[in-house]
């Protein structure tokens, strides 16, 4: 029975996982300091204190600047996850109802971080400002939105765009409550969590049988995480830096449609069964471990 309720609510699985990775350490990227880090090796001083202080986009700093940035964050957290989860295939078969749901932990922490990273270079406000463990509602939304858009979900690129617009027009430092919890946004963020819920128990399958031998599943683990983590970062990345929100010269004006994004409340439902088809592809192409 347990089984059975598991199948039916993908979306609680996946905010139980999401909220535990919150939690471990080292996930939660301090948005001043990875600025300031990132930013030191091309911008001035006066640059970086005004991407802190508002936003990189209005501190005038390219999107093609921020993209060279971005893709070494991607590098970094891509070599990092990969070298962990192959540490987790290590013991074998033995281990595997430790490594696995761990290894998943893990996983998942990295898309946190680099959702983080991109966000922060992309002009998107700090996503974790209280220094307690109870995430924000409205953060919990985002992020799902984020790992849909990674998972090649049409319906959460088009929310992550239509929660930009709301931001870039009211030059907004937080992040859309109402929209992302209650409004118009919440049922994409439902919608994103069921897809993502179902992915993650197909995922973690592909990984535990791939950790059944030792070294040879070491090997298998952190090539398979390798192969999903890298393409993902970057489906991410292509999105976000292509948001007028991460553009310096762009001036959102009063109903103004961005970037084509910005669409009619029920659009997105219209085409739910080509978009579940789509995505199922991705994620097959994505999960499945090569031979």
């Amino acid at each position: 029975m347990k089984q059975g309720k598991e199948i039916e609510h993908p979306e609680s699985r996946f905010f139980t996982v999401l909220l535990a990775a919150a939690k471990l350490p080292g996930v939660r990227i301090h948005r001043e300091s990875y600025l300031r880090s990132a930013l030191a090796r091309h911008c001035s001083e006066d640059e970086i204190r005004r991407a802190i202080a508002e936003t990189p986009a209005a501190a005038g700093i390219t999107v093609e600047l921020l993209d060279k940035v971005a893709k070494d964050s991607i590098r970094y957290e891509t070599a990092k996850v990969s070298a962990l989860s192959a540490a987790a295939g290590l013991p074998g078969i033995l281990a595997l109802p430790a490594t696995v749901p761990a290894d998943l932990a893990q996983y998942v922490g990295h898309m946190l971080r680099i959702s983080q990273k991109l966000a922060y270079l992309y002009s998107w406000p700090d996503l974790f400002s209280d220094e307690g463990d109870d995430v924000d509602d409205a953060t919990i939304g985002v992020l799902t939105l984020f790992f849909g858009v990674m998972f090649g979900t049409q319906s959460a690129n088009v929310a992550v765009g239509k929660v930009a617009g709301m931001m870039s027009k009211q030059v907004a430092k937080k992040l859309p409550q109402k929209a992302l919890t209650k409004g118009v946004i919440y049922p994409l963020v439902k919608k994103s969590a069921t897809y993502l819920g179902v992915q993650m128990t197909k995922q973690s399958f592909a990984k535990g049988v791939s950790k059944a031998i030792p070294i040879v599943g070491a090997v298998v683990s952190g090539g398979l995480t390798f192969a999903t983590y890298l393409p993902m970062a970057k489906r991410l990345k292509k999105h976000l830096s292509g948001l007028p929100l991460a553009d310096p010269s762009h001036r959102a004006m009063d109903g103004e449609v961005v970037d084509g994004e910005v669409v009619e409340e029920y659009e997105t439902f219209a085409s739910e069964d080509a978009e579940r088809h789509s995505a199922d592809t991705t994620a097959v192409k994505l999960e499945e471990p090569r031979a």
